[in-house]
């Protein structure tokens, strides 16, 4: 993420706060905690609030280590296609309602780079309310199993 973020001055200095859309009421309802990048609590808070969570690893890698549960795989390298199709298609493909611009979008993959070019793809897609778990999977099986195709 560029400059172009909004700062505040944490305990431990400056930080990038929330999300890519203007700090606000929509702002505040996905990013709760001012942070881009999510912890493993504030995910499965979001999870509650059924957000669209992407995990953009390979498939392969899906296959051979889990999921994270609820979320759905759309490898980085077909992501912006994938993010560009029309509903119907998508919803054919990944068996779930394509997102709109302003809804609540997290990213994971592994440990934190894919995601967070994923999180940079959408952003220029004009996704408003999309954030990252950068843990990734490595953090979420710290605190539980994995879901297992």
């Amino acid at each position: 993420m560029g400059l172009g973020g909004w700062w505040r001055r944490g305990a431990a200095g400056p930080e990038l706060t929330g999300c890519a859309s203007p700090p606000g009421p929509a702002c505040r309802s996905l990013c709760a905690a001012g942070a881009p990048n999510l912890s493993y609590q504030e995910l499965k808070d979001l999870k509650k609030a059924n957000v669209l969570h992407i995990d953009v690893r390979e498939r392969w890698e899906i296959d051979r280590f889990g999921k994270i549960p609820e979320s759905i795989n759309i490898p980085l390298g077909e992501l912006m296609e994938a993010l560009q199709m029309d509903p119907t298609e998508f919803k054919e493909q990944y068996n779930q309602k394509m997102p709109s611009k302003s809804d609540p979008v997290v990213f994971s993959c592994m440990a934190g780079t894919r995601s967070k070019q994923a999180l940079g793809f959408a952003m220029s897609l004009g996704f408003s309310r999309v954030q990252q778990y950068a843990g990734g999977f490595d953090d979420w099986v710290r605190h539980e199993p994995p879901e297992k195709k």
